[in-house]
């Protein structure tokens, strides 16, 4: 790459990761005591072991060892100054607390949440989304259930297929988790929906797996809106309906106010029914479920349509970072892959927003990961990559000379 119009005096990962404090990350180690007994793999050393492994997707500890062996020189430029054996890294991820590398996501989301706002980059959004939150889990399959206690049965052999959940909670206009907690693939999704932890005004919009009455009308009592999707054994008695139809007599939208019973609790709320017509497909009946009164119809479809973020976000990470390998076998070793995991989508992310240049998340990721350790400059690189990429291609499709007396 010495011919780079964007050569630079750092390997491309020392710049994606200049956002890490290593200072405060490994007094957050200390803090969780995992830094008792390290001689010199410590909590920051880990942290990029672990974010190298999962950016270049490796499968297992020997890939990560041999690789870093490779590029030991430049790994050195970043503050890694000695490869870690398997051994080491495979202690690690069963000793250090998976909570450190929390605190460490934890905190670098808080200190750039402003910097992926879609506010900060100047794009007109409507006013409730800057209020709505999007909750969701999904489950990283482990194929045992030693670990993490099992969900559903194997339609052959009867068995329950083992698994970790991971519950996400993210702002609309932000596009990365804001919260996370784990649990097993058995837990029920509601026990995210803490009344508590949401404020006065904001929306939430979930899928059906969060219908609870007590915990629905304890946030009507809040004045925090929910929008979910209806399940069809739900019961409830009719207080008010009525239909739109459009020119041609058909049905748009079908408004009903409805109370549910269970108990002692009795919750009011809103049925909205629209029509959802996709592109090849069969048009369908869609009931959703809100305590909102004041909201357009349409604008309640709109807020619901948007729970496809969460969606987007699950499989932007499990395409794009390694998921079905892990490094280790423990609860603690899981988990570790999952934040770093975390820590490496918001950093792309971050990285992302500040470009001008467009890119798709996976396109990004992709280019990343190819040059991860070339000396580039990486935001001059990524808003106009054309001049070095045509570099690379004739560097590599130039065929070797041989002399023809040695062959």
């Amino acid at each position: 790459m010495g011919k780079s119009t964007h050569f630079f005096g750092q390997p491309v990962y020392g710049q994606l990761i200049k956002s890490l404090d290593r200072d405060k990350i490994i007094e957050m180690s200390r803090k969780n005591n995992s830094e008792r007994y390290v001689k010199s793999f410590d909590g920051y050393t880990h942290l990029l072991t672990m974010l190298f492994a999962v950016i270049m997707r490796f499968d297992s500890l020997r890939e990560i060892e041999a690789a870093m062996t490779a590029e030991v020189r430049k790994l050195h430029h970043i503050g890694i100054g000695k490869v870690p054996k398997r051994s080491t890294l495979s202690d690690a991820n069963a000793r250090r607390s998976e909570k450190f590398f929390e605190d460490v996501y934890r905190d670098l989301y808080a200190r750039n949440k402003d910097i992926l706002s879609s506010d900060s980059r100047g794009n007109a959004c409507e006013e409730w989304m800057k209020r709505l939150r999007i909750i969701d889990s999904t489950t990283i399959s482990l194929f045992s259930s030693a670990i993490f206690k099992g969900v559903g049965r194997h339609p052959k052999t009867g068995k329950k297929k083992g698994g970790i959940k991971v519950h996400s909670v993210i702002h609309a206009n932000e596009g990365v988790p804001c919260d996370v907690q784990f649990t097993s693939a058995a837990t029920n999704d509601s026990f995210m929906l803490a009344p508590n932890y949401y404020q006065h005004g904001e929306i939430l919009a979930m899928d059906r797996a969060y219908i609870n009455y007590e915990k629905f009308e304890e946030l009507t009592e809040r004045d925090v809106v929910y929008v979910t999707k209806m399940k069809k054994s739900l019961n409830y008695e009719i207080l008010a309906d009525c239909m739109d139809m459009n020119a041609e007599g058909k049905m748009e939208y079908r408004e009903q106010v409805v109370v549910f019973r269970k108990g002692k609790i009795s919750h009011i709320a809103r049925i909205i029914t629209y029509v959802d017509i996709k592109k090849g497909k069969q048009p369908k009946l869609i009931s959703l479920l809100t305590n909102d009164f004041d909201m357009s119809l349409e604008t309640i479809v709109d807020i619901y349509r948007r729970r496809w973020q969460i969606e987007s976000l699950f499989k932007q990470i499990k395409q794009n970072f390694p998921l079905r390998y892990f490094y280790g076998e423990s609860a603690n070793a899981i988990k570790i892959q999952i934040w770093v995991t975390l820590i490496a989508n918001l950093l792309l992310s971050l990285l992302q927003s500040s470009l001008e240049r467009k890119w798709s998340f996976s396109g990004l990721a992709t280019m990343v990961r190819i040059v991860l350790m070339y000396y580039l400059n990486l935001q001059a690189f990524l808003n106009q990559p054309d001049a070095d990429l045509k570099i690379m291609l004739e560097q590599a499709s130039e065929a070797p000379q041989y002399d023809k007396e040695q062959v």
